[in-house]
């Protein structure tokens, strides 16, 4: 049976990465800190639907799932060095899928010192671990963000991206070039995947989805940034896990062809890879709230801001390297996207159930 770590375990993504990986029949270890970025209860209910308890959860303790034998729980920072050496030690992984980080763009521009603590230092340990106790592959989440001021459309891996227009994106900037240094020194297979926009059931309250729903049902206003002129490539949770799991089965190499005088920032002469993970299907931010609004039955109420410092105006992925590699495409609609998230929050908050 193949062990597996994932980082971020109670967070959205890796809570689906969790299930996954489970139904596929892997032992996994799960850790996250549980930080109160957004409500912890939605985390700690994650948790609940993959057998941990709450009242079972303590700091650096290991928690057995009651519904999954193979799956093993820690609740710990990403910074404590220590505690993830002695967890690689002891549990000498298979494949690390790395998606604990401070998320957001907005909330880096007020407390910036969290993003360098858990994205930098955080990754820094997960690094040093796989150094000591090799992996098979580290597949590690970096973010559509890095893309910041470019203009070019769609997003290709194979282009520069030096230009982050936020603290967030450059510290997964730095991911990125720390890993690389780690697969030339080191020789660990490691494969940074950047995501877009990613949206569905159990997702997080700080995103537009999430906040636009809520809104709606409870009768106030949606703030509709740049007044409503804004493009993003919405993927959908279920294709975010299927290209995550698929890839992570697919080792990161040097690549053959690789010209130092002219090189490719998607690969390297060291295992390094980096891959794209979007719908590739930019929708209006108009279109995704009509979406919305059909899938709840509401008009909404748009109060029209201008743009955040921070944010992007328009993202596309490239995946021509994702399909490739994988043979996998994202299928899923925005409207069936959006409605399968509607029907979600609705039973999780009991709405109209009263």
């Amino acid at each position: 049976m193949k062990n597996v770590l994932i980082t971020g375990a109670a967070g959205f993504i890796g809570f689906h990465a969790v299930r996954r990986l489970l139904n596929e029949g892997y032992r996994v270890a799960g850790i996250d800190n549980i930080n109160k970025y957004y409500d912890v209860e939605l985390k700690y209910g994650r948790l609940a639907e993959t057998g941990i308890d709450k009242g079972s959860v303590k700091w650096g303790k290991a928690v057995r799932s009651k519904k999954h034998e193979n799956y093993t729980f820690y609740r710990i920072n990403l910074e404590d060095g220590d505690f993830i050496e002695n967890l690689f030690s002891k549990e000498n992984f298979d494949y690390i899928i790395h998606l604990a980080a401070q998320a957001g763009v907005r909330y880096s521009l007020v407390c910036p010192h969290a993003y360098i603590d858990s994205n930098v230092k955080g990754f820094m340990n997960i690094l040093e671990a796989c150094r000591r106790y090799p992996p098979a592959h580290l597949v590690y989440a970096s973010t559509s963000s890095v893309y910041g001021t470019n203009t070019k459309m769609p997003f290709s891996e194979h282009d520069n991206a030096d230009h982050p227009a936020s603290l967030y994106a450059a510290t997964k900037k730095a991911n990125e070039l720390m890993a690389h240094s780690y697969s030339h020194l080191y020789n660990i297979h490691a494969t940074g995947i950047r995501f877009f926009t990613v949206y569905g059931p159990w997702g997080r309250p700080d995103m537009a989805l999430f906040l636009f729903t809520k809104a709606l049902l409870e009768g106030k206003p949606i703030e509709v940034f740049n007044n409503g002129d804004m493009l993003r490539d919405f993927t959908y949770i279920d294709d975010i896990i299927e290209n995550v799991y698929r890839i992570m089965l697919v080792k990161a190499e040097p690549e053959k062809d690789y010209d130092a005088k002219d090189p490719d920032p998607a690969s390297s002469s060291a295992p390094y890879r980096i891959y794209n993970i979007g719908n590739s299907k930019p929708e209006r931010l108009t279109d995704f709230i009509d979406a919305l609004q059909e899938a709840l039955g509401k008009k909404a109420v748009q109060k029209m801001m201008p743009m955040q410092a921070g944010d992007m105006h328009k993202t596309w992925a490239d995946m021509n390297d994702m399909i490739e590699i994988t043979g996998f495409k994202p299928k899923t609609k925005i409207s069936q996207g959006i409605k399968n998230f509607v029907e979600w929050y609705k039973d999780y908050y009991n709405v109209n159930k009263h």
